[in-house]
């Protein structure tokens, strides 16, 4: 098995966070593109990909009808928490549930999830990270998986912030980088993911 063996995680890319949606991202459709190469490198080199995303009961505590700061999104079973329409997901993908209690938030997905376990079933050391959004469940996903021990590279062309402040995205990436993760370009972690096929195809 591959000492640094990779993941990618790819963070809920659902209707709901989309143009159209309950909660949209402005952007949040243009994630999609850079990330189903993403997921095509990793399938073609052997490496697991997980998709997390909200999945929320209807009377979630993180709603306003609850006194949380979001309208109502990602009800478990409704159109709104499905994966984007042109989003790869592979059929063997491991699919992470989050925030699945109505009294309990959850931005990362490994809160509350098995997440940090199945990465190091597989023998994961390396996490790419991924989707929406970058301020809110891709900086606290992130987080997370440094404080779980693994390295963590955000990839920067495949990932869009919310920003109810202008600078909420930009101030998410401090975070994330003063903490010990890397920022990468989606081509550079599709570059490294075909020199890992290339050796394991000659080994």
């Amino acid at each position: 098995m591959d000492r640094r063996r990779r993941a990618l995680i790819v963070v809920d890319v659902q209707r709901d966070f989309c143009p159209g949606g309950s909660l949209p991202v402005k952007s949040g459709n243009r994630v999609v593109g850079p990330i189903n190469e993403l997921v095509s490198q990793f399938e073609k080199e052997g490496s697991p990909v997980f998709f997390t995303r909200d999945w929320h009961p209807a009377d979630h505590c993180s709603f306003v009808s609850r006194g949380g700061p979001w309208p109502p999104h990602c009800v478990k079973g409704t159109l709104g928490a499905e994966f984007h329409p042109e989003l790869y997901v592979p059929t063997d993908a491991v699919i992470i549930s989050k925030a699945t209690k109505k009294d309990r938030e959850a931005y990362s997905g490994f809160q509350g999830t098995q997440l940090a376990e199945q990465l190091r079933r597989r023998g994961v050391k390396d996490v790419y990270v991924a989707g929406l959004a970058t301020d809110y469940c891709v900086k606290n996903t992130v987080l997370d998986a440094l404080r779980e021990g693994f390295v963590a590279s955000v990839v920067e062309d495949a990932v869009a912030g919310v920003n109810v402040k202008p600078t909420d995205s930009a101030n998410a990436f401090r975070k994330m980088l003063s903490e010990g993760a890397r920022r990468v370009s989606a081509k550079k972690a599709l570059r490294n993911g075909s020199r890992r096929a290339a050796v394991s195809s000659s080994s």
